[in-house]
């Protein structure tokens, strides 16, 4: 399995706007692709010097050819509308996980 997780710093000036987006649309949109089986959102709770709220988005999927797929199909899509919406008010970085074992 893969977790394919984007952690995302959003300025305090639009949070409750971009959590309801996050919430109620993309990641939903996401899902839709149907490369994903499932999401999950976390909050980070160490306070970042930058200021803002630090979250991480985790969306697991079964290899990376889907993963792959899901960038060269539907990441650009995607990504550009959380860009056009929050511009500069939002960080984000990607990181790929790969589970080994669970307890």
């Amino acid at each position: 399995m893969i977790i394919y997780n984007v952690t995302i710093n959003i300025h305090e000036s639009v949070h409750d706007q971009w959590m309801t987006w996050m919430q109620e649309k993309h990641i939903n949109d996401v899902l839709a692709t149907g490369k994903f089986t499932s999401a999950r959102m976390v909050k980070v709770l160490i306070d970042e010097e930058m200021g803002g709220v630090t979250y991480s988005i985790q969306y697991t999927t079964d290899s990376k050819e889907t993963l792959q797929r899901y960038y060269d199909e539907d990441a650009p899509r995607l990504r550009e509308e959380g860009l056009k919406l929050f511009a500069d008010k939002m960080l984000a970085f990607r990181t790929e996980l790969e589970l080994i074992s669970e307890h």
